[in-house]
């Protein structure tokens, strides 16, 4: 069943990071340009323009027939938005996914932002989210297995009172977008692939502050919460060393 996980070589692993380097510099530049008023197809057309700059090519326009450079999706929606005239307003956050093709190895990440100031509540999710990834990052070792991931994340997330997407899932990457194996958000530990060593993977827990029910809206890619409560996003493209995780697609 997962005969198919690509383990990456040194100088793979290296083309990676350098993708990933990019993805990092492209999200740095928007996190400048995150305020009230400006509007998420600026945004969009800021990270494209960064993207090509530095000779890659936006990975998710036209992947599947997606349309844009940038997937952003705001207060409710989940993931797979698409940059459009709307504008960011105060108190809103805003959840970035951004990938990128560079001499033929993918990058891939994501990160949930504030717009100006926003609840203590939603302050809470943005840090719990963000919070779970990097435990999930930690305990992502030599000999431990896919739903360990997927268990810490969960365990951490419930714990908090929140609710982590299920519809949703990490994945590897290297070559393609999207590979073997993929990562869940949630599960029992113990099962699924164990981690090696050059495996290269995208964690990316989606964190609902209600239920992790899920509509997709009639343009068949903006995915929101059923209930209409508040979802936050953060994603690292991370390898599997002898040494330990390492984060890929940080400068």
């Amino acid at each position: 069943m997962f005969s198919m996980i690509i383990l990456k070589s040194s100088q793979e692993i290296e083309r990676i990071r350098t993708a990933g380097a990019v993805v990092a510099g492209a999200l740095e530049e928007l996190k400048k340009r995150i305020y009230p008023g400006i509007t998420t197809r600026e945004l969009d057309k800021r990270a494209e323009e960064f993207l090509i700059k530095k000779g890659g090519t936006p990975a998710f326009k036209g992947y599947k027939g997606y349309p844009d450079t940038i997937c952003i999706s705001i207060n409710e929606e989940v993931v797979h938005g698409i940059p459009s005239e709307r504008k960011l307003t105060e108190g809103d956050i805003v959840s970035i996914d951004i990938g990128v093709l560079l001499d033929g190895y993918y990058g891939d990440a994501a990160i949930t932002l504030p717009v100006g100031r926003i609840s203590s509540q939603a302050k809470h999710l943005l840090e719990v989210t963000e919070a779970s990834l990097y435990k999930a990052i930690d305990i992502s070792v030599i000999g431990k297995r896919v739903s360990d991931i997927s268990n810490t994340i969960q365990c951490y997330v419930e714990g908090a009172g929140y609710s982590v997407v299920r519809d949703f899932v990490g994945h590897g990457i290297g070559r393609s977008l999207h590979e073997e194996p993929p990562v869940p958000n949630y599960g029992e530990p113990g099962k699924g692939p164990r981690l090696k060593a050059g495996m290269v993977l995208a964690i990316e827990p989606m964190v609902n502050m209600g239920g992790h029910e899920l509509i997709i809206l009639e343009n068949g890619w903006t995915t929101v919460t059923k209930d209409g409560s508040l979802s936050a996003h953060f994603e690292h493209t991370v390898v599997i060393t002898e040494n330990g995780p390492l984060i890929l697609t940080m400068l």
